[in-house]
């Protein structure tokens, strides 16, 4: 089995290469040309191998690059490919909302899965994007990544921002054998909520060390004043922990000056990535995968 990183996810690449026993691993050579196109190209043959792609889709220009890698390695002779997207950008347009609007999800999965045998992700947007595939799909979730380093720390009380992460929050729980909640959220704007602890709190909260748990970090807006509302209560300690750290903006800044710190998966390059999924990537790979 050959494992083979997109220039968005070269570190996490290599580290599935060595939870996978070492297996083979190469860079692929990227550059632009004056026009702003780009250009690939893998080194030596792959015929009849078993490949393994790992790169995240966040911007246009990574999913060019994983669309023309996957092109790339079927031309060197690949027997079978696996392409492994940490973070599935446009994941969020999983339904039409309007008239005239396309299925982003749907037509980004399209596309990946055209040139692969099947397709590996970290904690979709929504279960249902799954659901796109034609081809073989598997998921797999950061939150055992984040117990574990979790369970090197001081951890009192797991919270989640809003309902909407009750599943994710328990699960860490049971992970950790640690008390949770989930906060009571009103969305008002893009950028903006408010949020109000729920009426039980199984714990007296002063004094605490207490973790934020949530999938996707992008503005830190309901971050942030998750933060505020338990530092009122007089917590502790405050840590902000998700599977996906995009940090859009001043975003990793802010929620720094309310928090003690911030932990984040390498599903993305980040200020935060503390700790890795290479290991449940990999035994997806060992179980579903191709064949070592």
């Amino acid at each position: 089995m050959h494992v083979i990183g997109g220039s968005a996810s070269t570190a996490l690449a290599e580290r599935i290469s060595r939870e996978l026993g070492n297996a083979p691993f190469a860079i692929p050579f990227v550059k632009r040309f004056p026009d702003g196109e780009l250009y690939v190209r893998i080194g030596g043959r792959l015929t009849n191998e078993d490949v393994v792609l790992v790169q995240s889709t966040r911007g246009d220009q990574d999913i060019i690059e994983l669309l023309l890698l996957e092109d790339a390695i079927r031309e060197a002779g690949a027997r079978r490919l696996i392409v492994v997207v940490p973070y599935f950008g446009y994941a969020r347009q999983d339904r039409s909302f309007f008239p005239g609007e396309p299925i982003s999800a749907r037509v980004l999965a399209r596309h990946i899965e055209q040139d692969a045998d099947a397709v590996v992700t970290v904690d979709l947007h929504s279960p249902s994007t799954r659901s796109v595939f034609a081809k073989p799909a598997y998921e797999a979730t950061g939150i055992p990544a984040i117990a574990r380093l979790l369970r090197e720390r001081p951890v009192d009380l797991l919270v989640s921002p809003d309902k909407g992460g009750v599943e994710r929050v328990r699960r860490m729980s049971e992970l950790l054998d640690k008390p949770w909640l989930a906060l009571e959220k009103k969305r008002i704007d893009s950028d903006h909520v408010e949020l109000a602890l729920p009426e039980h709190v199984p714990v007296d909260l002063e004094g605490k060390h207490v973790i934020i748990v949530d999938d996707v970090i992008s503005t830190g807006g309901t971050i942030v004043e998750a933060a505020k509302l338990l530092k009122r209560r007089k917590v502790g300690a405050i840590a902000a922990a998700c599977t996906h750290g995009l940090f859009l903006r001043d975003a990793f800044e802010r929620i720094k000056a309310v928090t003690d710190d911030v932990y984040s998966t390498d599903t993305l390059v980040n200020p935060a990535e503390k700790a890795s999924v290479a290991p449940d990537i990999a035994q997806i790979l060992k179980r579903e995968g191709p064949s070592p």
